[in-house]
């Protein structure tokens, strides 16, 4: 069977996606010298904005999205993890540190933000919506339903935003956490992921019936997929986890030891 290579041209998500780099440039073009006098243009920083608008649409936009609804658990979990752990972190990374404070200069939204990037409550917010998602009825239901493919992927990308603000925040208003704690963070983000990577890699059934009876688009059995799913789960998760480990230990350390070569 042919693969499908169909691509999305939704209005609502080219919409959003060219809104959103129309106010980026606008706020660090036109508008910078009124929202932050003085300041230069960050081709780096915005180099990684646009970048994470690309791999947005990439994600959400491309035949990924059909290969992951319709026929592989592995491709879909491929769209996930770039959801997680690639669009997030190029979108922070994007904004310049003027711009983030400007963003959270009102005391009620710095208030706001401020509870939903608390390690905790991000950490939690994250490990719970990501696990819920997997229970096979609500999987299912997102594979069947439009709106709950949808409600899925934003529950699963603004607490992946919230999870990486901790970590590589820009703001000084509201930073990342120290050097320690941080490492403490990341090391719990890997724990959490424990739980769904046994279901899915050790469970000798298929547990979403969408797939185990989908067209073979490639010479994979529905259970070998799922424990292909599972394992590019992990391995991204602790791929992603232990290099920033290694960094904040590093990082750590030369902060301690500014003296160091």
């Amino acid at each position: 069977m042919p693969i499908p290579l169909h691509w999305h041209t939704e209005p609502l998500l080219l919409l959003l996606l060219i809104g959103a780099g129309w106010l980026y440039a606008l706020a660090t073009g036109p508008l910078r010298e009124k929202l932050a006098p003085g300041e230069c243009f960050n081709a780096r920083k915005a180099t990684s904005f646009y970048l994470g608008l690309i791999a947005a649409y990439l994600t959400v936009g491309s035949p990924l999205d059909q290969w992951g609804e319709d026929f592989l658990f592995s491709a879909h979990m491929v769209q996930h993890m770039l959801l997680v752990y690639l669009v997030p972190p190029l979108l922070i990374r994007g904004l310049p540190m003027w711009l983030a404070d400007w963003l959270l200069a009102p005391k009620a939204v710095r208030a706001v933000v401020r509870i939903l990037v608390h390690p905790f409550v991000a950490w939690l917010s994250f490990t719970f919506l990501y696990t819920v998602w997997h229970i096979p009825a609500l999987y299912e239901l997102a594979l069947q339903q439009k709106w709950a493919h949808i409600l899925e992927h934003w529950s699963m990308f603004i607490p992946a935003v919230m999870m990486w603000w901790p970590i590589i925040s820009p703001s000084k208003l509201v930073p990342p956490i120290n050097y320690g704690p941080r490492m403490l963070y990341l090391f719990l983000l890997m724990v959490g992921q424990l739980p769904v990577f046994g279901f899915l890699t050790l469970s000798e059934t298929v547990l979403y019936p969408t797939y185990e009876w989908a067209p073979r688009v490639v010479d994979l059995s529905p259970l070998q997929d799922q424990i292909l799913g599972g394992l590019i789960m992990k391995i991204t998760n602790m791929g992603v986890s232990l290099t920033l480990l290694a960094w904040c230990f590093y990082a750590w350390y030369r902060q301690d030891n500014p003296e160091t070569p």
